[in-house]
Order: C-alpha cells, then structure tokens, then sequence
C-alpha cells in the first residue's frame, strides 16, 4: 500500500473468518444488483405504454414515450434501404386485378347506375323497355374491367403520387404504441436476455473488486458506491457488447466476439420482415393511407378522371342526346357523383384482391433480402436508435437501483 503501509493479513484472515457472511454476499448481492438493474431498464424501455404519473413527475416507456421520433427514424430506414414503393406495386398485373375484381365491380357499377340515371333522370329510366335497359347495363359492365386496369396502370405508375408510405406506417406505429414495441422487442429477444443475464456475470466479477477493497477499507460507502458502480457498468457494457464490434474480431488471438445483434442478421431480417409484413404494411393498412392520407385527394382525382372518361365514351354517339336531356350542368354533376359513389364502394370492392395482393406484392420476403443486403452500419439502424438516445436514462437508473441495494445491504449487514 502507498506511504509504506503493510497490510496485516493475520488482521484480514480473522476479520474474514469473524464476518465472513459478509464477504460471501458482496458477490452474490452484486450479481443479483446487476441482473435486477437490467431487467428494470428493459421494462423502463417498453412500460408503460401510457404515461403514468401525477404532473410532469412519472414514466412512460422510452419507446412509447419517444413514438414518433423512434417510429420516424425506423420508417426512413425502411423507406430509404428496404421498401421501393413504385417497384413494389409494379408486381400488381392490371389484368389480374381487373379479372379478381369482375364480379364485384360489375355489381358496383349496376348499382351506380341505377342511382344515378334514377336520380338525374327519373321518368326516362322508368319508362325505358327493359331491353334498352340491359344494353345500357351490359355496356357499363363490359367498361367495369377496363376501367379497372386503367386505374390500376396509373395507380403503379404514380404510387409514389399517392401513397406516402412512411407516413403510413408512422401514424401506425405512433396509433399502436404496442406494435412498436414488438418491432424492437421481437426482434431483439435474445439480445434483452443477454442483457438481463449479463449483469449476472459483470456483477459478481465487480462483486469480487468489492471484496477486496472493503476488507482494506471497511467503508461504508464502498457497498453503496460499487452497488451504483454495478448498475452504471454492466448496463453500459451490456448495451455496448449487443451492437458492438460490428464485425468479428479476435481478442488475445483466441476469443471471437461480434456484437450480438450483428452476428444475429439473418434471423433478424426473418423476424423484422415477419412483423413488418403482418402489423404495418399490411395490405388493409396500405388501403387505409391510400384512401385518408396525406396524399388521398390524388387518388381521388385519379379515380374521376377515370370515371368521367369511361361515362363519356359510354355515351358515345349520344352524349349530345344525353346532355340535351339533363343539361350541360347536370351532365357534369352526374359524372362527379358516379365518381364519389364509387370511391364510397372502393374500400368494401377492393379487399376482394386482398389476399392476391399480399401474395403478389411480396413484403415480407422483400424486406428479408434487403435487411441482409445492408452494410453493418445501416443494419445496426434497425435497433440501434431505440437505444442512442436515451441510452442515459436506463444507464443512469441502473445505478441508482444499484447505490439503493448497496445501501440496503449496508443496513442490513452492518447495524
């Protein structure tokens, strides 16, 4: 010891032998320390969903606290490196849809006929002989598909037109602050349990330093302070070890060690895409953002044009006839309300190719091969910003956790 100090070990051995009860918790205690201190920052990660609280004194989960930011930076990642909206939508076939659509469209149509001549031009529908009638029909049906591969054609070709995808899945995401926490948790399951069961191992090796240094010292605070010291180290250390080194690395030319998430790329694409697929680009949710998202007045006015323009060449010949009878006015009042009874049934029609969609569109096996495409860098972007920034307030909690026990285990084994 400094200043020439001798340590008298017959003192340390007796002390040892009287209050070895003591010495025997400090690694054990600091094992437990270290595992407790984890499992609570995981939990603090994911719960509550809500804030939980009285004022501005409370918690919320980190993750469902910071929903959007989170949510924002995973969906410019997946929007950026993983997802080609136009790309995507390219393998929808016009035809296919159009065929798997027939039967509902064409009994779409009927009706919108029915009501629109029965509103604009009550008298002539009625007294029209039933045969004028069905020809009218009959051509509207034979224009439905048509119509259809149309809009379809347009709809790939301007998808980025009409559909924002990132905000899609943002508002999902932020709207069900539960399935973000499946994005990350799912996917980081065996990196949480090596987090929780590291601090197992960090804190006994801590435990044992602590052995040491309060038999020289005999200071109260060393349990305390190596309690928070625990927390503080094993929560850094474990968050390091899961994204870190990025590539495989030898240490003393015979350890092997990759960040945990790194080395785990291939399963993580599974599951990410597994999730992704199933909860937020899902075919109903595309439809949803389609039809009310920022963008969905494009698709409307897609949806008119499309109309108007198949009313007029049903008209053909006789439009002159047609504008005649309900005046120029009425004429374009009746193509814009055909286009609104149609977009009112576009929802209900279209998830008749539901499950044609979701099969030809691909999501999941898409994401898996551009998960497994990226740099480490960019990979570690699945995870990593769930952790970045408010990697502070679990690290730091960990160790007040760990200064409490410490000074518990002071009560506890000193008075």
């Amino acid at each position: 010891m400094r200043g020439g100090a001798r340590v008298d070990w017959r003192a340390l051995g007796d002390d040892f032998t009287a209050n070895w009860h003591i010495y025997a918790t400090m690694p054990i205690i600091a094992s437990v320390i270290g595992y407790i201190t984890k499992r609570a920052a995981i939990e603090m990660m994911y719960r509550p969903l809500e804030f939980v609280g009285v004022g501005k004194l409370g918690w919320q989960g980190v993750i469902p606290a910071n929903a959007e930011r989170m949510a924002t930076v995973a969906m410019d990642l997946m929007t950026s490196n993983l997802i080609d909206p136009k790309a995507i939508f390219a393998r929808l076939d016009p035809q296919e849809v159009a065929a798997r659509l027939r039967g509902p469209m064409e009994a779409v149509v009927e009706q919108v006929t029915k009501e629109l001549v029965e509103e604009y031009q009550p008298n002539l529908w009625e007294r029209a002989p039933r045969q004028a009638k069905q020809v009218v029909l009959n051509r509207v049906r034979a224009e439905a598909p048509r119509l259809v591969e149309r809009l379809m054609r347009e709809l790939a070709e301007n998808i980025d037109q009409v559909l924002d995808v990132k905000d899609m899945a943002v508002r999902q995401l932020v709207r069900d602050k539960a399935v973000l926490n499946r994005l990350i948790r799912d996917t980081a399951t065996p990196e949480m349990r090596f987090i929780a069961r590291s601090g197992v191992w960090f804190g006994l090796v801590i435990g044992l330093v602590q052995v040491v240094v309060w038999a020289l010292t005999k200071s109260a605070w060393v349990m305390p302070v190596f309690g928070g010291l625990t927390g503080w180290l094993t929560d850094w250390l474990a968050l390091k070890m899961i994204f870190f080194p990025r590539r495989e690395k030898r240490f003393l030319g015979v350890v092997r060690w990759q960040g945990m998430f790194q080395r785990r790329k291939d399963q993580v694409a599974e599951d990410y895409a597994d999730l992704v697929a199933r909860e937020i680009l899902t075919v109903g949710n595309v439809l949803e953002a389609v039809l009310t998202g920022p963008k969905s007045d494009r698709l409307f006015d897609m949806v008119q044009y499309e109309v108007r323009r198949s009313i007029d060449a049903q008209a053909g010949a006789v439009k002159p006839l047609v504008v005649a009878a309900v005046g120029p006015r009425r004429y374009q009042e009746m193509k814009k309300a055909a286009a609104h009874k149609a977009m009112a049934r576009f929802p209900e029609t279209v998830r008749e190719i539901e499950d044609y969609a979701t099969e030809a569109l691909d999501i999941r096996d898409t994401v898996v091969r551009q998960i497994r495409a990226l740099d480490a860098v960019q990979y570690e972007g699945l995870l990593r910003p769930a952790f970045r920034q408010d990697e502070w307030k679990l690290i730091t909690v960990g160790a007040v956790i760990g200064f409490l026990v410490g000074e518990l285990q002071v009560l506890l084994l000193l008075h």
